[in-house]
Protein backbone atom coordinates (compact mmCIF):
# COMPACT_ATOMS: atom_id res chain seq x y z
CA UNK A 1 0.00 0.00 0.00
CA UNK A 2 1.18 3.26 -0.83
CA UNK A 3 2.13 6.16 1.63
CA UNK A 4 -1.12 8.60 1.42
CA UNK A 5 0.79 11.30 3.18
CA UNK A 6 3.07 11.11 0.09
CA UNK A 7 2.15 12.58 -3.81
CA UNK A 8 1.09 9.81 -5.70
CA UNK A 9 -1.72 8.02 -7.07
CA UNK A 10 -3.99 5.22 -6.24
CA UNK A 11 -5.50 2.54 -8.15
CA UNK A 12 -8.75 2.36 -9.94
CA UNK A 13 -10.86 -0.60 -9.26
CA UNK A 14 -13.85 -1.51 -10.70
CA UNK A 15 -16.10 -5.14 -11.68
CA UNK A 16 -17.72 -3.78 -14.95
CA UNK A 17 -15.88 -2.00 -17.49
CA UNK A 18 -12.69 0.67 -17.08
CA UNK A 19 -10.72 2.66 -19.77
CA UNK A 20 -7.17 4.31 -18.92
CA UNK A 21 -5.96 6.50 -21.15
CA UNK A 22 -3.89 9.90 -20.98
CA UNK A 23 -6.96 12.28 -21.48
CA UNK A 24 -10.03 11.97 -19.43
CA UNK A 25 -12.44 13.51 -21.93
CA UNK A 26 -10.93 10.12 -23.76
CA UNK A 27 -11.47 8.00 -20.80
CA UNK A 28 -14.71 9.07 -20.04
CA UNK A 29 -15.97 8.77 -23.65
CA UNK A 30 -14.54 5.10 -23.84
CA UNK A 31 -16.51 4.53 -20.12
CA UNK A 32 -19.78 6.23 -21.56
CA UNK A 33 -19.35 3.68 -25.00
CA UNK A 34 -19.42 0.69 -22.44
CA UNK A 35 -22.41 1.85 -20.50
CA UNK A 36 -24.33 2.17 -23.90
CA UNK A 37 -23.84 -1.21 -24.48
CA UNK A 38 -20.49 -1.29 -26.57
CA UNK A 39 -17.78 -3.43 -26.43
CA UNK A 40 -13.77 -2.82 -25.27
CA UNK A 41 -13.56 -2.03 -29.18
CA UNK A 42 -16.24 0.13 -29.71
CA UNK A 43 -14.68 2.27 -26.37
CA UNK A 44 -11.26 2.03 -27.28
CA UNK A 45 -11.98 3.93 -30.92
CA UNK A 46 -14.32 6.02 -29.53
CA UNK A 47 -11.68 7.43 -27.43
CA UNK A 48 -8.73 6.87 -29.77
CA UNK A 49 -10.51 9.14 -31.90
CA UNK A 50 -11.44 11.84 -29.52
CA UNK A 51 -7.63 11.75 -28.16
CA UNK A 52 -6.90 13.38 -31.93
CA UNK A 53 -8.81 16.55 -30.65
CA UNK A 54 -8.04 16.62 -27.14
CA UNK A 55 -3.94 15.69 -27.94
CA UNK A 56 -3.93 17.04 -31.71
CA UNK A 57 0.07 17.36 -31.53
CA UNK A 58 0.16 13.68 -30.67
CA UNK A 59 -2.45 11.88 -32.96
CA UNK A 60 -5.22 12.45 -35.56
CA UNK A 61 -6.92 11.01 -38.67
CA UNK A 62 -3.76 11.87 -40.56
CA UNK A 63 -1.93 8.92 -38.48
CA UNK A 64 -1.55 5.22 -37.84
CA UNK A 65 -2.52 2.77 -35.36
CA UNK A 66 -1.70 -0.68 -34.39
CA UNK A 67 -3.83 -2.69 -31.95
CA UNK A 68 -3.39 -6.04 -29.89
CA UNK A 69 -7.14 -7.29 -28.32
CA UNK A 70 -8.87 -10.77 -27.10
CA UNK A 71 -12.30 -11.19 -27.59
CA UNK A 72 -14.80 -11.79 -25.03
CA UNK A 73 -14.01 -15.60 -23.03
CA UNK A 74 -10.90 -15.86 -25.36
CA UNK A 75 -7.15 -15.61 -24.49
CA UNK A 76 -6.11 -15.24 -27.78
CA UNK A 77 -4.27 -12.43 -28.79
CA UNK A 78 -5.42 -10.39 -31.91
CA UNK A 79 -3.49 -7.95 -33.83
CA UNK A 80 -3.95 -5.41 -36.76
CA UNK A 81 -1.32 -3.27 -38.59
CA UNK A 82 -3.17 -0.35 -39.19
CA UNK A 83 -0.02 1.79 -40.49
CA UNK A 84 0.43 2.90 -43.75
CA UNK A 85 2.77 2.96 -46.78
CA UNK A 86 5.01 4.81 -48.66
CA UNK A 87 3.54 6.42 -52.39
CA UNK A 88 4.08 3.63 -54.87
CA UNK A 89 6.47 6.02 -56.98
CA UNK A 90 8.81 6.82 -53.78
CA UNK A 91 12.73 5.56 -54.36
CA UNK A 92 15.45 5.61 -51.72
CA UNK A 93 17.76 6.24 -54.86
CA UNK A 94 15.64 9.38 -55.71
CA UNK A 95 16.39 10.83 -52.35
CA UNK A 96 20.38 9.81 -52.44
CA UNK A 97 20.24 11.87 -55.83
CA UNK A 98 19.02 14.67 -54.16
CA UNK A 99 22.10 14.23 -51.87
CA UNK A 100 20.01 13.23 -48.58
CA UNK A 101 21.43 10.91 -46.12
CA UNK A 102 18.07 10.77 -44.18
CA UNK A 103 14.36 11.14 -45.24
CA UNK A 104 13.25 14.60 -44.32
CA UNK A 105 11.37 14.77 -41.37
CA UNK A 106 9.48 18.05 -42.24
CA UNK A 107 8.72 17.25 -45.73
CA UNK A 108 6.00 15.36 -47.99
CA UNK A 109 8.95 12.72 -48.48
CA UNK A 110 8.42 11.78 -45.24
CA UNK A 111 4.56 11.67 -45.18
CA UNK A 112 3.30 7.63 -45.76
CA UNK A 113 -0.65 7.00 -46.09
CA UNK A 114 -2.35 7.38 -43.03
CA UNK A 115 -3.80 4.08 -41.71
CA UNK A 116 -5.57 4.71 -38.76
CA UNK A 117 -8.71 5.61 -40.00
CA UNK A 118 -8.93 2.45 -42.27
CA UNK A 119 -8.04 0.37 -39.08
CA UNK A 120 -10.64 2.12 -37.13
CA UNK A 121 -13.22 1.86 -39.49
CA UNK A 122 -11.90 -2.10 -39.98
CA UNK A 123 -12.35 -3.26 -36.06
CA UNK A 124 -15.61 -1.41 -35.61
CA UNK A 125 -16.96 -3.39 -38.40
CA UNK A 126 -15.84 -6.62 -37.48
CA UNK A 127 -14.84 -6.54 -33.42
CA UNK A 128 -17.27 -3.65 -32.41
CA UNK A 129 -21.32 -3.35 -31.89
CA UNK A 130 -22.37 0.19 -32.26
CA UNK A 131 -21.06 1.48 -35.86
CA UNK A 132 -18.82 4.11 -36.78
CA UNK A 133 -21.74 6.73 -36.05
CA UNK A 134 -22.04 6.17 -32.56
CA UNK A 135 -17.99 5.84 -32.00
CA UNK A 136 -17.28 9.22 -33.56
CA UNK A 137 -20.12 11.48 -32.04
CA UNK A 138 -17.55 12.65 -28.82
CA UNK A 139 -14.77 13.54 -31.59
CA UNK A 140 -17.12 15.33 -33.39
CA UNK A 141 -18.90 17.15 -30.82
CA UNK A 142 -15.27 18.61 -29.19
CA UNK A 143 -14.03 19.06 -32.09
CA UNK A 144 -17.23 21.40 -32.89
CA UNK A 145 -17.57 23.29 -29.34
CA UNK A 146 -14.43 22.73 -28.31
CA UNK A 147 -11.60 21.32 -25.52
CA UNK A 148 -10.49 23.19 -22.65
CA UNK A 149 -6.23 22.26 -23.44
CA UNK A 150 -4.79 20.45 -20.74
CA UNK A 151 -1.62 21.14 -18.67
CA UNK A 152 0.49 18.65 -20.42
CA UNK A 153 -0.84 18.98 -23.42
CA UNK A 154 -0.06 22.78 -23.27
CA UNK A 155 3.51 22.36 -22.43
CA UNK A 156 3.62 19.87 -25.55
CA UNK A 157 2.43 22.36 -27.77
CA UNK A 158 4.62 24.74 -27.05
CA UNK A 159 7.83 22.91 -27.71
CA UNK A 160 6.27 21.81 -31.12
CA UNK A 161 4.33 24.74 -32.39
CA UNK A 162 7.71 26.02 -33.91
CA UNK A 163 6.83 22.54 -36.17
CA UNK A 164 3.48 24.11 -38.38
CA UNK A 165 3.97 25.29 -41.45
CA UNK A 166 1.29 26.66 -43.90
CA UNK A 167 -2.17 26.21 -43.19
CA UNK A 168 -1.52 24.44 -40.30
CA UNK A 169 -0.67 27.59 -38.52
CA UNK A 170 -3.95 28.70 -39.33
CA UNK A 171 -5.21 24.86 -38.07
CA UNK A 172 -3.32 24.45 -35.02
CA UNK A 173 -2.44 27.91 -33.26
CA UNK A 174 -4.78 29.70 -31.35
CA UNK A 175 -4.61 33.81 -32.18
CA UNK A 176 -1.63 32.54 -33.99
CA UNK A 177 -0.22 31.10 -30.65
CA UNK A 178 -0.13 27.78 -28.87
CA UNK A 179 -3.37 27.72 -26.34
CA UNK A 180 -2.28 28.04 -22.91
CA UNK A 181 -4.08 25.33 -20.20
CA UNK A 182 -7.41 26.01 -19.99
CA UNK A 183 -7.73 27.43 -23.52
CA UNK A 184 -10.57 26.22 -25.98
CA UNK A 185 -9.13 24.17 -29.05
CA UNK A 186 -12.14 23.98 -31.71
CA UNK A 187 -11.13 21.82 -34.89
CA UNK A 188 -14.36 22.16 -37.25
CA UNK A 189 -12.56 21.22 -40.60
CA UNK A 190 -11.93 18.00 -38.63
CA UNK A 191 -15.56 17.97 -37.37
CA UNK A 192 -16.54 18.03 -40.47
CA UNK A 193 -14.39 14.63 -42.08
CA UNK A 194 -15.07 13.20 -39.08
CA UNK A 195 -19.46 13.40 -39.92
CA UNK A 196 -18.36 12.26 -43.21
CA UNK A 197 -16.20 8.98 -41.75
CA UNK A 198 -19.38 8.44 -39.92
CA UNK A 199 -21.75 8.10 -42.47
CA UNK A 200 -19.93 6.92 -45.14
CA UNK A 201 -17.00 4.96 -43.44
CA UNK A 202 -13.41 4.92 -44.59
CA UNK A 203 -13.98 5.57 -47.94
CA UNK A 204 -14.84 9.07 -47.29
CA UNK A 205 -11.57 9.85 -45.75
CA UNK A 206 -9.17 7.97 -48.66
CA UNK A 207 -11.63 9.20 -51.39
CA UNK A 208 -13.70 12.40 -52.98
CA UNK A 209 -12.55 15.45 -51.07
CA UNK A 210 -10.63 14.71 -48.04
CA UNK A 211 -8.47 12.70 -49.93
CA UNK A 212 -8.09 15.58 -52.60
CA UNK A 213 -7.30 18.27 -49.81
CA UNK A 214 -4.77 15.86 -48.08
CA UNK A 215 -3.32 15.38 -52.15
CA UNK A 216 -3.60 18.84 -53.02
CA UNK A 217 -1.78 19.55 -49.85
CA UNK A 218 1.62 16.46 -50.68
CA UNK A 219 1.41 17.95 -53.98
CA UNK A 220 2.44 21.49 -53.48
CA UNK A 221 5.32 20.27 -51.28
CA UNK A 222 6.73 17.42 -53.93
CA UNK A 223 4.93 14.45 -52.40
CA UNK A 224 4.57 11.60 -55.03
CA UNK A 225 1.04 10.49 -53.71
CA UNK A 226 -1.81 9.86 -56.05
CA UNK A 227 -5.49 8.65 -55.31
CA UNK A 228 -4.93 5.07 -56.48
CA UNK A 229 -2.24 5.22 -53.04
CA UNK A 230 -4.93 6.52 -50.79
CA UNK A 231 -7.89 4.16 -52.31
CA UNK A 232 -5.48 1.12 -51.88
CA UNK A 233 -4.88 1.78 -47.80
CA UNK A 234 -5.84 -1.16 -45.83
CA UNK A 235 -5.37 -2.63 -42.31
CA UNK A 236 -3.52 -5.71 -42.51
CA UNK A 237 -4.07 -8.41 -40.03
CA UNK A 238 -1.11 -10.07 -37.89
CA UNK A 239 0.27 -12.69 -35.87
CA UNK A 240 1.34 -11.42 -32.07
CA UNK A 241 4.92 -11.95 -31.12
CA UNK A 242 5.46 -13.20 -28.12
CA UNK A 243 8.45 -13.80 -24.88
CA UNK A 244 8.45 -14.57 -21.42
CA UNK A 245 9.87 -13.17 -17.91
CA UNK A 246 9.62 -14.78 -14.53
CA UNK A 247 6.58 -16.66 -15.75
CA UNK A 248 4.85 -13.97 -17.61
CA UNK A 249 4.42 -13.85 -21.37
CA UNK A 250 4.97 -10.00 -22.73
CA UNK A 251 2.61 -10.32 -25.99
CA UNK A 252 3.50 -7.74 -28.40
CA UNK A 253 2.49 -6.04 -32.19
CA UNK A 254 4.89 -7.70 -35.00
CA UNK A 255 7.35 -5.87 -36.85
CA UNK A 256 7.35 -3.02 -38.76
CA UNK A 257 6.59 -2.05 -34.97
CA UNK A 258 9.50 -2.36 -32.23
CA UNK A 259 7.71 -4.79 -30.05
CA UNK A 260 10.73 -6.89 -30.07
CA UNK A 261 12.66 -5.09 -29.44
CA UNK A 262 11.00 -5.20 -26.23
CA UNK A 263 10.78 -9.08 -25.73
CA UNK A 264 14.68 -8.38 -26.20
CA UNK A 265 15.55 -6.76 -23.71
CA UNK A 266 12.80 -8.24 -21.00
CA UNK A 267 14.70 -11.51 -22.25
CA UNK A 268 17.66 -10.30 -21.36
CA UNK A 269 17.13 -8.58 -18.43
CA UNK A 270 16.02 -12.18 -17.14
CA UNK A 271 19.43 -13.47 -17.27
CA UNK A 272 20.04 -11.08 -14.18
CA UNK A 273 18.88 -11.50 -10.70
CA UNK A 274 16.87 -7.88 -10.31
CA UNK A 275 14.79 -8.81 -7.40
CA UNK A 276 18.09 -8.28 -5.38
CA UNK A 277 19.09 -5.53 -6.45
CA UNK A 278 17.55 -1.85 -4.88
CA UNK A 279 14.71 -1.07 -7.26
CA UNK A 280 15.81 2.82 -8.01
CA UNK A 281 20.08 2.06 -7.29
CA UNK A 282 22.80 2.00 -9.79
CA UNK A 283 23.32 -1.54 -10.31
CA UNK A 284 19.78 -2.27 -12.04
CA UNK A 285 19.79 1.28 -14.42
CA UNK A 286 23.22 0.28 -15.64
CA UNK A 287 22.26 -3.65 -16.39
CA UNK A 288 19.19 -2.03 -18.11
CA UNK A 289 21.04 0.57 -20.10
CA UNK A 290 23.66 -2.17 -21.18
CA UNK A 291 20.95 -4.19 -22.43
CA UNK A 292 19.13 -1.69 -24.06
CA UNK A 293 21.45 -0.97 -25.98
CA UNK A 294 22.08 -4.39 -27.15
CA UNK A 295 18.18 -4.49 -27.53
CA UNK A 296 18.40 -1.23 -29.41
CA UNK A 297 21.25 -2.44 -31.63
CA UNK A 298 19.65 -5.17 -32.93
CA UNK A 299 16.03 -3.62 -33.32
CA UNK A 300 17.82 -0.79 -36.07
CA UNK A 301 19.49 -4.14 -37.75
CA UNK A 302 16.18 -6.17 -37.97
CA UNK A 303 12.82 -4.31 -37.77
CA UNK A 304 11.33 -3.20 -41.16
CA UNK A 305 8.34 -3.52 -42.82
CA UNK A 306 6.63 -7.28 -41.98
CA UNK A 307 7.93 -8.58 -45.28
CA UNK A 308 11.53 -7.61 -44.90
CA UNK A 309 11.87 -7.77 -41.09
CA UNK A 310 13.69 -10.35 -39.21
CA UNK A 311 11.68 -10.17 -35.84
CA UNK A 312 12.33 -14.17 -35.03
CA UNK A 313 16.63 -13.28 -34.28
CA UNK A 314 15.02 -10.95 -31.62
CA UNK A 315 12.79 -12.96 -29.87
CA UNK A 316 14.80 -16.08 -29.60
CA UNK A 317 16.37 -16.39 -26.00
CA UNK A 318 19.31 -17.91 -27.17
CA UNK A 319 20.20 -14.38 -28.56
CA UNK A 320 19.41 -12.76 -25.31
CA UNK A 321 21.63 -15.39 -23.56
CA UNK A 322 24.12 -14.34 -26.06
CA UNK A 323 23.92 -10.50 -25.38
CA UNK A 324 23.37 -11.06 -21.74
CA UNK A 325 26.76 -12.80 -21.84
CA UNK A 326 28.29 -9.48 -23.44
CA UNK A 327 27.04 -6.70 -20.14
CA UNK A 328 29.67 -5.98 -17.24
CA UNK A 329 28.87 -4.76 -14.12
CA UNK A 330 32.08 -2.94 -14.07
CA UNK A 331 32.18 -1.10 -17.60
CA UNK A 332 29.67 0.86 -20.29
CA UNK A 333 29.38 -0.55 -23.63
CA UNK A 334 29.76 1.81 -26.36
CA UNK A 335 27.29 3.36 -27.70
CA UNK A 336 24.67 2.34 -30.27
CA UNK A 337 25.33 3.49 -34.14
CA UNK A 338 23.10 6.48 -34.58
CA UNK A 339 20.07 5.96 -36.47
CA UNK A 340 19.43 7.50 -39.87
CA UNK A 341 15.97 7.19 -39.27
CA UNK A 342 14.32 9.26 -37.03
CA UNK A 343 12.84 8.25 -33.72
CA UNK A 344 10.19 10.36 -31.80
CA UNK A 345 8.35 10.78 -28.09
CA UNK A 346 4.45 11.62 -29.44
CA UNK A 347 1.90 9.18 -29.21
CA UNK A 348 -1.38 8.31 -27.50
CA UNK A 349 -2.36 4.98 -25.74
CA UNK A 350 -5.54 3.68 -24.59
CA UNK A 351 -6.71 0.67 -23.12
CA UNK A 352 -10.15 -0.88 -22.45
CA UNK A 353 -11.88 -4.12 -20.57
CA UNK A 354 -15.46 -4.80 -20.77
CA UNK A 355 -17.67 -6.87 -18.95
CA UNK A 356 -17.23 -9.55 -20.69
CA UNK A 357 -13.39 -8.89 -20.32
CA UNK A 358 -12.65 -8.49 -24.17
CA UNK A 359 -9.76 -6.35 -23.67
CA UNK A 360 -8.25 -4.13 -26.18
CA UNK A 361 -4.72 -2.31 -26.34
CA UNK A 362 -4.45 0.12 -28.67
CA UNK A 363 -1.75 2.65 -29.82
CA UNK A 364 -1.83 5.61 -32.59
CA UNK A 365 0.24 8.05 -33.33
CA UNK A 366 1.11 11.02 -35.75
CA UNK A 367 4.91 10.42 -35.07
CA UNK A 368 7.16 13.80 -34.15
CA UNK A 369 4.83 16.40 -32.34
CA UNK A 370 2.28 18.21 -35.26
CA UNK A 371 3.72 15.16 -37.69
CA UNK A 372 5.13 16.61 -40.83
CA UNK A 373 3.60 20.00 -39.77
CA UNK A 374 2.02 19.99 -42.59
CA UNK A 375 -1.75 20.10 -42.84
CA UNK A 376 -4.36 19.93 -45.50
CA UNK A 377 -6.12 23.45 -46.63
CA UNK A 378 -9.04 22.99 -46.53
CA UNK A 379 -10.17 21.00 -43.32
CA UNK A 380 -6.95 20.49 -41.63
CA UNK A 381 -6.26 17.14 -41.60
CA UNK A 382 -2.44 16.69 -40.13
CA UNK A 383 -0.37 15.06 -41.45
CA UNK A 384 2.33 12.55 -39.92
CA UNK A 385 6.01 11.84 -41.00
CA UNK A 386 6.23 8.57 -40.24
CA UNK A 387 8.21 7.72 -43.47
CA UNK A 388 11.01 9.51 -41.68
CA UNK A 389 11.17 6.33 -39.97
CA UNK A 390 12.88 4.91 -42.76
CA UNK A 391 16.55 4.45 -43.88
CA UNK A 392 18.18 5.45 -46.84
CA UNK A 393 20.87 2.78 -46.86
CA UNK A 394 21.08 1.19 -49.61
CA UNK A 395 20.27 -3.19 -49.19
CA UNK A 396 18.73 -2.44 -45.27
CA UNK A 397 15.86 -4.11 -44.58
CA UNK A 398 13.87 -0.85 -43.53
CA UNK A 399 15.46 1.18 -47.12
CA UNK A 400 12.54 3.94 -47.91
CA UNK A 401 10.50 2.28 -50.98
CA UNK A 402 7.29 2.52 -53.01
CA UNK A 403 4.55 0.30 -50.88
CA UNK A 404 6.68 -0.10 -48.06
CA UNK A 405 5.57 0.79 -44.13
CA UNK A 406 8.74 2.20 -42.43
CA UNK A 407 9.32 1.00 -39.01
CA UNK A 408 7.31 2.11 -36.13
CA UNK A 409 8.34 2.67 -32.81
CA UNK A 410 4.60 2.54 -31.43
CA UNK A 411 3.99 -0.70 -29.49
CA UNK A 412 0.44 -2.02 -27.73
CA UNK A 413 1.30 -4.87 -25.18
CA UNK A 414 -0.65 -7.30 -23.30
CA UNK A 415 0.74 -9.47 -20.43
CA UNK A 416 -0.43 -13.34 -20.05
CA UNK A 417 -0.21 -15.57 -17.51
CA UNK A 418 -0.84 -18.98 -17.25
CA UNK A 419 -2.49 -18.71 -20.65
CA UNK A 420 -4.49 -15.97 -19.24
CA UNK A 421 -4.85 -12.36 -20.40
CA UNK A 422 -4.23 -10.77 -16.68
CA UNK A 423 -2.99 -7.09 -18.40
CA UNK A 424 -3.62 -5.13 -21.70
CA UNK A 425 -1.03 -2.17 -21.19
CA UNK A 426 1.07 0.25 -22.80
CA UNK A 427 3.92 3.38 -22.71
CA UNK A 428 4.65 5.55 -24.82
CA UNK A 429 7.56 7.61 -25.41
CA UNK A 430 9.25 7.08 -29.44
CA UNK A 431 12.21 4.92 -28.89
CA UNK A 432 11.54 4.55 -25.19
CA UNK A 433 8.82 2.22 -25.36
CA UNK A 434 10.88 -1.48 -25.42
CA UNK A 435 12.41 0.22 -22.24
CA UNK A 436 9.16 1.34 -20.72
CA UNK A 437 7.30 -2.25 -21.18
CA UNK A 438 10.29 -3.61 -19.72
CA UNK A 439 10.49 -1.58 -16.99
CA UNK A 440 7.00 -1.80 -16.05
CA UNK A 441 7.43 -5.58 -16.68
CA UNK A 442 9.89 -5.52 -13.95
CA UNK A 443 8.67 -3.57 -11.76
CA UNK A 444 6.03 -5.79 -11.53
CA UNK A 445 7.33 -8.97 -11.26
CA UNK A 446 10.69 -8.45 -9.66
CA UNK A 447 9.64 -5.63 -7.31
CA UNK A 448 6.30 -6.95 -6.39
CA UNK A 449 4.58 -3.40 -7.20
CA UNK A 450 0.79 -2.71 -8.58
CA UNK A 451 0.40 -1.14 -12.14
CA UNK A 452 0.03 2.22 -10.38
CA UNK A 453 3.25 2.12 -8.28
CA UNK A 454 4.83 0.31 -11.97
CA UNK A 455 4.29 3.31 -13.89
CA UNK A 456 4.46 6.09 -10.99
CA UNK A 457 8.18 4.98 -10.57
CA UNK A 458 11.42 7.21 -12.08
CA UNK A 459 12.87 5.93 -15.24
CA UNK A 460 15.90 5.56 -16.82
CA UNK A 461 17.02 5.44 -20.60
CA UNK A 462 20.30 4.89 -22.56
CA UNK A 463 19.66 7.31 -25.52
CA UNK A 464 22.35 8.80 -27.90
CA UNK A 465 25.41 8.59 -25.74
CA UNK A 466 23.81 9.18 -22.68
CA UNK A 467 21.55 7.78 -19.80
CA UNK A 468 18.66 10.07 -18.98
CA UNK A 469 17.52 9.56 -14.92
CA UNK A 470 14.59 11.36 -14.28
CA UNK A 471 14.34 13.39 -11.08
CA UNK A 472 13.24 10.47 -8.66
CA UNK A 473 16.42 9.43 -8.76
CA UNK A 474 18.52 9.58 -5.92
CA UNK A 475 21.66 11.81 -5.96
CA UNK A 476 23.75 8.66 -4.91
CA UNK A 477 22.58 6.51 -7.77
CA UNK A 478 23.80 9.29 -10.10
CA UNK A 479 27.02 9.81 -8.81
CA UNK A 480 27.45 6.27 -8.86
CA UNK A 481 26.45 5.90 -12.20
CA UNK A 482 28.60 8.54 -13.24
CA UNK A 483 31.57 6.94 -11.86
CA UNK A 484 31.00 3.92 -13.63
CA UNK A 485 31.35 5.81 -16.96
CA UNK A 486 27.77 6.96 -17.89
CA UNK A 487 26.86 10.40 -19.27
CA UNK A 488 24.28 11.06 -16.75
CA UNK A 489 21.66 13.65 -17.77
CA UNK A 490 17.83 14.96 -16.56
CA UNK A 491 15.98 14.41 -19.01
CA UNK A 492 13.81 18.27 -20.62
CA UNK A 493 10.72 16.10 -20.32
CA UNK A 494 9.37 13.27 -18.81
CA UNK A 495 10.23 9.31 -19.78
CA UNK A 496 6.95 7.94 -21.64
CA UNK A 497 3.51 7.66 -20.36
CA UNK A 498 1.77 4.73 -19.30
CA UNK A 499 -1.23 3.17 -19.09
CA UNK A 500 -2.59 -0.24 -17.88
CA UNK A 501 -5.11 -2.62 -16.76
CA UNK A 502 -5.01 -5.56 -14.42
CA UNK A 503 -7.87 -8.38 -14.48
CA UNK A 504 -7.23 -10.02 -11.73
CA UNK A 505 -7.98 -13.61 -10.74
CA UNK A 506 -11.20 -12.32 -8.62
CA UNK A 507 -12.56 -10.52 -11.99
CA UNK A 508 -11.58 -7.28 -10.52
CA UNK A 509 -10.19 -4.32 -12.53
CA UNK A 510 -7.80 -2.73 -11.19
CA UNK A 511 -6.47 0.49 -13.62
CA UNK A 512 -3.21 2.48 -13.61
CA UNK A 513 -2.53 5.61 -15.61
CA UNK A 514 0.84 7.23 -15.32
CA UNK A 515 1.13 10.68 -13.87
CA UNK A 516 3.38 12.25 -16.33
CA UNK A 517 0.29 12.59 -18.47
CA UNK A 518 -3.29 14.77 -17.81
CA UNK A 519 -5.23 11.47 -18.22
CA UNK A 520 -6.75 8.60 -15.53
CA UNK A 521 -8.33 5.52 -15.38
CA UNK A 522 -12.15 5.29 -14.91
CA UNK A 523 -14.24 2.33 -14.49
CA UNK A 524 -18.05 1.60 -12.84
Amino acid sequence: MRDFQTPGRSPVFASEGMCATSHPRAALAAVDILRRGGNAMDAAIAGAVLLGICEPHMTGLGGDAFALWTRAGEDEVRALNGSGRAPAAATADALRARGLDAVPVDGAEAVTVPGAVAAFDHLATTEGRLGLGALLAPAIEAAEAGVPVAPRVAFDWTTAAARLSGAARDHFLVGGAAPAPGTLFRAPGQAEVLRRIARDGARAFYEGEVAEDILATLAARGGLHTAEDFAAAAPTPAQPISGHYRGRELVEHPPNGQGAAAILLAQILEEFDLAALDPFGPERAHIEAEAWKLAEDARNRFVADPERAEAARLTDPGTARRLAGLIRPDAVLPDVAPLTEAIHRDTVYITVVDRDRMAVSLICSIFHGFGSGLASERFGILLHNRGAGFTLTEGHPNEYGGGRRPMHTIIPAMLREGGRVTMPFGVMGGGYQPTGHARVLSNIADYGMDPQAALDAPRAFADAGALQLERGYPEATRRALADLGHRVVTPDQPLGGGQAIRIRDDGVLEGASDPRKDGCALGY
